[in-house]
Order: C-alpha cells, then structure tokens, then sequence
C-alpha cells in the first residue's frame, strides 16, 4: 500500500514536470506575424496650410450724432437693408446753456450791428438821390449793409441750431442722423430715450449706428511666421465657417502684413482674403473661420498613405508583397504631401500591394 503511495505521488510529479515543460515549450516559440496590405489610390492631393481668423465688412462705418441730446425717434431695426441718405434715427436737442447764451448775444449785436447799418444806409442813399455823395462813396454803405443781413442770418442759424438742431437754411438739419453709405444696419446700440454726445474734435460722440456694404466681405486671420514665407497674394483660400456645416466658401488671398507681431512667443502675421459670396448662404459679421490656403495640387494622382514609407540614406521606399507575405524593399519618387497621403510619381502602380508597418497580428 505505502508503495502504491510513493508510485502515484511520483507519477503526478512526473506528469506536471512534463506538462510545464510542454507549456514553456511552446510559450518559448515565436507565432507568425501576418502583415496587413494595402495598395496606390487615384486622389486629390492639396498641401496647405491654415490660418484662423473671422467673416468682416470691408466697409464698416459708426454712424454719430452731430448734436448732444436725447433720442428722440429710431426709424430702423438691426438687420434691415438702408440707402445712403435714409433716415435712421431723430435727436432731441437739449442746449448747452453756455454755447445758448453765447449764441443769443451773437444774435442781439448782429441785430443792433444791421439795424445801424440800415438806418446808415437810408441817410446815405438820401444824400446821393440829392447828388451830395458820390455813388462809390454810396456803394460802401450797400456792402456794409449786405454784410450785416449776411451776419444776422447767419447767427439765427446759428441759434437756432444750438436750440434745435435746424438752420433756417435748407438741408441745414444737425438732428437728424443718416445713413453715410447704402448697406445693412449690424447693430443699434442705443434706444429711444437714450442721452448722447456730439462728435467734435474732442469728443469721439455715441454711435447712434453700426453700418456695412455686405455685399463686400472679406476674411481677416492671422498665420504664423513659419507658413508666412510660403503663401503670396492671389493664392486660393477654402474658408470654413464655423457656423456653417457645408461646403466652404472660396477666396483669394489680397493683402499679407509685411510686419508681425509677438503672440505668446509665437510670431503672427495678419492676412485679408476677398470672399466669393453665394446666393444661397448669407455670411453674417464677425463669424469665426479657417481659412485652407493651397500652396500647391495635384489632382487625380496615384497616392499612398505617408506611413507606409521609409527612408535610407536620402531615399524613399515601400515594401511590395512579391509573393503572398513575402516583401521586398522597391525605391519610389513622390510628389507633394496634404501631411497624411503623398503623390506617388515613378516606381509603384496602383496593382501592387504594399505591406502595412506596425499592424500585423498573430496568426
């Protein structure tokens, strides 16, 4: 019995020895790699670079109040189309009272300065109908005359612009606030009730209006100084709207800033593009956009994927499958790059498989 013990605890020794010997066997022998193939495709290549920016009027003006006052009326809403001229918006004035002032007693000495000029010249006129003057001497008091009429029309005007707003000449209304330019109106910053200021020499005066020609839009972006060097006016940009999931708008490149400027470390140069508008789509100020700008093409050229190739000595090679997982290295020339698929130009047709780097798995 104790022997049949001993042969069996010995037996299972064996056995488990045997089987960890098996299984370390064949942990130890290396599986076979299957590579992935794939092969040339016919595709558009574009290399670009990018510049982000934003959707603006080229011609966006600040419409300003030429008195102080209140708002008295607003006749137009954001968003609405307006001609050169229209109406937009009716200021209540209220005087300085210094500038009041001053412009009465301007008026009351024009009066009194015309008044003596008339009576001046009636006793003048009397002598010369008697021939006691003669008429150059006469002339001088109807110059004199005419020049005070002039003076006392013109401080009425005055006045009666500092009250409100309008000169007893025609056109001559400083109240009323127009447009300067025929466009859309962006933005009404104020409302009716509002109190605004003058723009004048000092004072830059409220916006009353914010106003652009949208039929003229330009993009406005930045590039950085490594890309700057490779792009130049006339060069094609796809702008993508990112308000607008379609397919993007085309412009050209127009301006490029001879001078950057230091953002973070990174030197930045601005660029303006002229935007090709389309009648289905209506571009709205101040939208945010990349702007593709294609340094070069190629369309409809044979291509592969960068990371099937490799490189040796200033060469450039991919591995062809010769027979089924068998490769074998071939030299190819390449074209242009988009940074993911690159033209093929000599040494590989669009039959041949290549093997995939880094993406075999066991077999």
């Amino acid at each position: 019995m104790k022997k049949f013990l001993l042969y069996t605890i010995a037996l299972i020794l064996a056995l488990i020895f045997i089987g960890t010997a098996v299984f370390l066997y064949n942990k130890s022998q290396e599986k076979p790699v299957i590579y992935e193939t794939t092969q040339a495709e016919q595709k558009n290549i574009i290399k670009k670079t990018v510049a982000t920016g934003k959707i603006i009027p080229r011609k966006e003006v600040e419409v300003k109040s030429q008195v102080s006052g209140v708002v008295e009326q607003i006749y137009i809403e954001a968003g609405q189309p307006i001609k050169k001229d229209e109406l937009i918006a009716k200021i209540q004035i209220i005087p300085n009272i210094e500038r009041l002032n001053q412009a009465q007693s301007q008026l009351e000495t024009a009066r009194l300065k015309f008044e003596n000029s008339k009576r001046e010249l009636e006793r003048q006129k009397q002598l010369f109908d008697e021939n006691l003057i003669a008429e150059f001497e006469y002339n001088k008091y109807v110059h004199d005359f005419n020049l005070q009429q002039e003076a006392l029309s013109s401080a009425e005007s005055n006045l009666a612009i500092i009250r409100e707003g309008a000169s007893k000449k025609e056109g001559q209304v400083s109240n009323l606030v127009r447009a300067t330019l025929s466009g859309l109106i962006l933005d009404i910053p104020v409302k009716e009730g509002t109190f605004v200021t003058e723009t004048n020499t000092f004072n830059a005066g409220t916006t009353i209006a914010n106003l652009a020609n949208m039929q003229d839009i330009i993009f406005e972006g930045t590039v950085d100084e490594s890309e700057v060097g490779k792009i130049s006016n006339g060069m094609e940009l796809l702008l993508n709207v990112g308000a607008m999931e379609a397919e993007p708008f085309v412009a050209k490149l127009e301006y490029i800033s001879p001078k950057g400027w230091d953002d973070q470390g990174t030197i930045k140069f601005q660029i303006r593009a002229a935007v090709q508008l389309r009648e289905d789509r209506f571009l709205r100020a101040g939208y945010s956009a990349n702007a593709d700008i294609v340094l070069d093409r190629a369309d409809n050229v044979l291509a592969i994927n960068e990371r099937l190739l490799q490189f040796d000595k200033g060469k450039t090679y991919v591995e062809i499958e010769t027979s089924p997982q068998s490769f074998e290295k071939r030299e190819i020339q390449t074209g242009i790059s988009d940074g993911i698929f690159i033209e093929v130009i000599s040494g590989l047709s669009s039959e041949e498989r290549i093997k995939v780097p880094f993406s075999g798995r066991p077999g």
